[in-house]
């Protein structure tokens, strides 16, 4: 019988159509650190994970949320975990300078910056890169992660073009031409097994009865994107009431991999950079890991010598090696499956916490 299906298949004459079990654009074969554990957790639904490694993931928000600086940590991880790999960076910005790049410790000899002005221009050098990286055998190509740096940036030719003549009328191009440059590229993506990271700007929706909050460049990203995490950002002080940090709340309006509307909290330190286990703590009594014992907290059988009045959480986060052992670890990843992934979902943690 599965002969029949093979000669129908070959009937179709499709260049990549193949039987599920030998093979899948659309599978997830590997994950993308990100640096931060709760960031992880909201990507992929397990703290080891992260950004997926065959798919369009966007990060939108306000002026100053950390959408670069996150761009820049990821890629930061994935160079260092890929020896062979590059990045294509595609810039529309002009604000990623290589100090930047080398204060972060990136290799910016395998880092490739692609400034793009218009949606055409990124559309045309992502296509004509994955074209000629797919003419590679499978197993001679080396790793690739592409950026786009930001989308709400990127003007037309028709935009460019009216500028430069005087001309006043309204672009109502640039939407068609984001989502048909998305539907093009994501399918290139899957096939390449190349992750595409999208930078957006988020905008108030005018007229809108409640507050909201909608990415520019039309339907074309929101569509295309397996994973879009909307920013916010607040400030992060110490006992003495200095900012030492920002806070950065991710929320998952969309999401094919953990289920939507969760959030997460993780801290940019001024000095320190990117904290891997803020936000843990949240998790944790979520899923009823951190107790009281007295005036003392506990967390997974481990009490702490810190109190509430010592404040709890800055002093865990202080010492985060001591207390997040890879024990402790593995049971808050338990809660992350069961809060964050489809199908794994704790009822009565849900009623609680679903936003």
């Amino acid at each position: 019988m599965a002969s029949i299906f093979d000669k129908l298949l070959k009937a179709a004459d499709s260049q990549f159509g193949s039987l599920v079990e030998d093979n899948n654009d659309a599978d997830v074969v590997s994950y993308i650190d990100t640096g931060s554990y709760s960031l992880n957790a909201i990507l992929s639904g397990d703290i080891f994970g992260g950004l997926p490694s065959n798919k369009v993931s966007a990060i939108a928000g306000d002026p100053s949320t950390g959408k670069t600086f996150f761009a820049i940590h990821i890629i930061k991880g994935f160079l260092e975990a890929n020896p062979e790999a590059a990045v294509y960076y595609f810039e529309s910005e002009t604000a990623v300078t290589t100090d930047m790049l080398k204060d972060a410790g990136i290799d910016t000899s395998r880092f490739f910056i692609m400034p793009v002005g218009t949606v055409e221009e990124f559309r045309t050098q992502c296509v004509k890169i994955l074209d000629a990286y797919l003419e590679i055998k499978p197993e001679d190509r080396p790793p690739m992660f592409m950026v786009l740096d930001s989308l709400g940036m990127l003007s037309t030719n028709k935009e460019t073009s009216d500028i430069a003549t005087g001309s006043d009328k309204r672009d109502m191009t640039k939407a068609p031409l984001i989502k048909g440059a998305f539907r093009v590229i994501t399918m290139k993506l899957g096939r390449a097994k190349v992750p595409l990271l999208v930078t957006n700007h988020l905008y108030n929706v005018i007229g809108a009865y409640i507050p909201t909050k909608a990415q520019g460049g039309g339907e074309g990203l929101p569509y295309a994107a397996s994973s879009i995490l909307y920013f916010t950002k607040s400030k992060k002080k110490d006992k003495d009431k200095n900012i030492v940090g920002a806070l950065i709340t991710a929320k998952n309006p969309k999401s094919r991999l953990t289920i939507e509307n969760r959030e997460i909290e993780t801290l940019i330190h001024y000095q320190k950079g990117l904290d891997r286990y803020y936000g843990l703590l949240d998790i944790a009594e979520l899923g009823g890991l951190v107790t009281k014992n007295g005036s003392k907290y506990v967390l997974c059988g481990l009490e702490t010598k810190f109190t509430t009045a010592d404040g709890f959480a800055d002093g865990v986060y202080k010492e985060p090696e001591k207390y997040f052992t890879k024990e402790v670890l593995e049971q808050i990843n338990s809660v992350v499956k069961r809060h964050f992934k489809y199908g794994g979902e704790d009822k009565a943690l849900a009623e609680e916490k679903v936003v």
